[in-house]
């Protein structure tokens, strides 16, 4: 057993937590959509096609906002393709998953979803084969009343009230030479420039996501960020970061410190934006959303999954359905706690993605819907994180990592929220073998109680959910949590999570 000492105190503001943090993804990709949330055949759908058992997990997880419908999807996507009548919406061919695309889910049926869930719509618009028209004609459809033909038409295909979408996201990931419509920095900040001029135009209250580098490895990293956002610091909210982690050779204690390249990438991208700022001598400041992110293992995909032959399009294949484990769910909790850590800019999130693919739901056509491993630090993450996000002024031990050389065995956040006198703190233990006693001061906060105390681990590292062993992971009671003389005791595990939400109470 090794010790660490963390402080809880209110001064110690970060930023406010936004509830877009716990935003997540849907793709027309593999069975995200179809078979995933739409099935229209199953006993549990609804009259609209809609599984009821994927709702309430989608409810149960907290989602906040969906982006949609891509992804690299969305780099070849006609959006007129999806609304009006199904029968005569067109199938298309889509290239980013070679798959074959029904666009029997468009606009209208995932609003519709997402009213029965309770999350805000983040729409993406292709700015890989179409352009700034293209984007004009989907907000004209989308958040004008009526009075114009496409508005009409919303309405002639059953939307009388506007969709009123806030948030737009100005094509998706235009840095990666796997993209349709791939560009360089100078020309697709020139377009972003002009698109967002012009939605602006049309719409002066939407926010808009330019796309940054879809990943700190990139060889144009922090170039592509300085030259976009020289084009478009002006005319856009946010700027994205995509990150996605996985075990690589057998290395579990660096794989645990993923949250440290995503610390360490979301600073980059805060450092480039404010040097952009400040040549410009502007007071704004770009806000980050890190929409995309989670563990994938993606070399799965490029060696056993990827679909070819010009023959072979098809329908909701089963792509990238990674099972993930306990050791998995662990780094996407420290994930979770790399956000908080940057409330102050990182304002929106998506977990990508959703049900089925690399996502936190899984489904059977047909049969069940079960909660991966990865579910538990996310919904739990997204319901005790209220108020401010806090620096915890963490002392802990450290271990050396290949990749990122000295890093702390545990790793911290808190939250406090002063209007429903509770504080969060969620913390994970990195280390493979010892259990950590860490001792927090919560003394500041006056007098206070412990609700609840959950922890995520398992003596097998590898331990999953599946649809032959739907409950096999959970989360579990944390082994030692006592609270006394303004000092909270805990012991974590090795490989674990940890969350405990503190209530005031009356001295």
């Amino acid at each position: 057993m090794f010790s660490t000492r963390l402080t809880i105190d209110p001064r110690f503001a970060i930023g406010d937590v936004s509830r877009r943090l716990f935003g997540s993804f849907v793709e027309h990709l593999g069975r995200c959509v179809y078979d995933g949330l739409y099935e229209p055949g199953h006993e549990l759908a609804d009259e609209n096609g809609f599984r009821r058992d994927v709702v309430d997990l989608v409810k149960e997880l907290g989602v906040s906002t969906v982006r949609y419908p891509g992804g690299n999807f969305v780099s070849g996507f006609r959006w007129e393709d999806s609304v009006g009548p199904r029968e005569q919406r067109p199938r298309r061919l889509d290239l980013a998953w070679h798959s074959t695309e029904t666009n029997q889910v468009g606009l209208h049926e995932f609003a519709q979803w997402l009213e029965l869930v309770g999350s805000e719509l983040m729409l993406a618009v292709n700015l890989g084969t179409r352009g700034t028209a293209e984007a004009l004609d989907l907000l004209e459809y989308a958040n004008i009343r009526g009075g114009s033909t496409l508005s009409d038409q919303r309405v002639a295909n059953g939307r009388t009230e506007p969709f009123n979408v806030r948030m737009w996201c100005l094509g998706n990931e235009m840095d990666g030479p796997w993209q349709l419509g791939h560009s360089s920095a100078d020309a697709y900040g020139t377009l972003a420039s002009q698109t967002a001029k012009a939605l602006r135009q049309l719409d002066p209250d939407v926010e808009l996501v330019v796309c940054g580098s879809s990943g700190a490895s990139m060889p144009t990293f922090g170039e592509w960020e300085r030259v976009v956002l020289g084009h478009t610091y002006d005319d856009v909210d946010y700027i994205s970061c995509h990150a996605y982690y996985q075990e690589r050779d057998g290395d579990t204690a660096g794989f645990l410190a993923s949250a440290v390249d995503m610390d360490r990438f979301i600073e980059s991208v805060v450092a480039t934006a404010d040097h952009v700022g400040a040549a410009r001598k502007s007071s704004k400041r770009i806000a980050i959303s890190f929409d995309e992110w989670n563990v994938w293992y993606m070399t799965r995909f490029e060696d056993e999954e990827r679909i070819t032959g010009l023959d072979n399009w098809p329908v909701a294949p089963r792509l990238l359905e990674d099972t993930y484990s306990v050791l998995d769910a662990v780094v996407v909790g420290n994930l979770l706690i790399s956000l908080l850590k940057h409330a102050d800019r990182v304002t929106s999130a998506s977990l990508a993605q959703l049900v089925n693919v690399i996502a936190p739901i899984m489904t059977e056509p047909g049969g069940p819907a079960w909660r991966q491993t990865t579910f538990f630090p996310f919904a739990t993450t997204s319901r005790l994180a209220q108020g401010r996000a806090l620096d915890v002024r963490l002392e802990s031990p450290t271990y050396e990592t290949s990749a990122y050389g000295q890093v702390p065995l545990v790793d911290a956040v808190a939250t406090h929220d002063a209007s429903g006198g509770t504080t969060s703190v969620f913390l994970v233990n990195r280390s493979l073998d010892d259990e950590a006693e860490v001792v927090v001061d919560v003394a500041a906060l006056g007098g206070v109680r412990v609700a609840s105390a959950q922890s995520l681990y398992d003596e097998d590292l590898h331990a999953a959910n599946t649809l032959d062993d739907q409950e096999r992971v959970s989360l579990r009671p944390t082994p030692t949590c006592e609270l006394a003389g303004g000092r909270l005791r805990l012991t974590l595990p090795p490989v674990s999570w940890t969350a405990v939400e503190l209530d005031t109470v009356a001295l």
